[in-house]
């Protein structure tokens, strides 16, 4: 199946009423953790990565084209339909670059500029990617940040939702309603009918980002009003990393170094975190509703 357009994802998702998730990746061990559930469970996948969260220095260096080869290559062997998606990018130019490397699905990561800065460069990205035949998401509305108060959020305007999806020409719309990025423990209070009201007025796919902490008992409710995609990647991150501190808790005092570091046997450290990261995505696209949707 291959690589396939974001938007035929997206699209099939709304249809068949679920969502796909995107499972942010930072590493060949997550990428490949992301893909293998996808296989397992035959749910269609969106793989890729994020710059919101990554050093800027080692983005702008060969950080973007790096990831974008990585996660393209993976995808095209892949036996469930997938797109490739960079994520947040922090600048025009990075954006830029993974368009050119692989990526057939990128976001610039505008939501912190007032409307109308935000609406010019994604009304530029649009401009650079449709030619190519790559899909442009945008977010309108800001998010609440669980790691820094001092973020606040701003939840998305139906009317501006509208009025930004018809002059941009975006693909999907990622929403502000009570969601938070890095929210690592507890549930976000989300705001469900401000969601249908967005919904009411805005056609394109919905994206929720802040999966991590966005609570499953709404999930449902959030693809019956139009989101198609939900981004995790905290919970991700937390699940690798205390699969690599168990695994490193239990090593032998001699031992063959190279059969725990890089040996892709089940001893290997980071195999060990990649199989619990692979159960944790399983779990999120049963709740999504993925799972046995990569024919549909």
């Amino acid at each position: 199946m291959s690589i396939v357009p974001f938007t035929t994802l997206l699209d099939r998702a709304v249809h068949a009423g679920y969502a796909i998730g995107y499972y942010e990746s930072w590493d060949q061990y997550s990428l490949e953790a992301a893909l293998e559930a996808a296989e397992e469970c035959r749910s269609p996948a969106i793989l890729g990565f994020g710059g919101a969260v990554t050093s800027r220095a080692w983005m702008d260096g060969n950080g973007v084209e790096e990831l974008s080869v990585l996660a393209r290559c993976l995808a095209e062997r892949s036996t469930v339909p997938v797109a490739v998606l960079f994520n947040e990018a922090g600048t025009y130019e990075q954006l830029m670059r993974g368009l050119h490397s692989g990526c057939n699905a990128v976001m610039l990561d505008t939501s912190h500029l007032p409307y109308d800065e935000n609406l010019a460069l994604t009304r530029q990205v649009v401009d650079a990617a449709h030619p190519l035949g790559v899909a442009v998401e945008a977010e309108l509305g800001h998010l609440a940040d669980g790691t820094d108060s001092q973020v606040k959020a701003a939840v998305t305007d139906s009317h501006e939702a509208a009025a930004f999806v018809a002059a941009s020409g975006i693909d999907a719309l990622a929403v502000s309603i009570g969601n938070m990025h890095i929210l690592a423990d507890g549930e976000a209070q989300v705001d469900i009918e401000l969601l249908a009201q967005i919904r009411r007025l805005v056609h394109v796919p919905l994206v929720i980002h802040g999966g991590t902490g966005f609570p499953a008992a709404a999930v449902s409710a959030a693809i019956a009003r139009g989101v198609a995609k939900f981004n995790v990647g905290t919970r991700l991150k937390q699940t690798y990393l205390a699969g690599v501190k168990d695994a490193v808790a239990v090593l032998p005092d001699r031992l063959n170094v190279h059969r725990y570091v890089g040996s892709r046997e089940a001893e290997d450290v980071f195999n060990y975190a990649k199989e619990r990261l692979k159960k944790e995505i399983i779990r999120y696209m049963h709740l999504y509703g993925s799972a046995g949707k990569a024919s549909v």
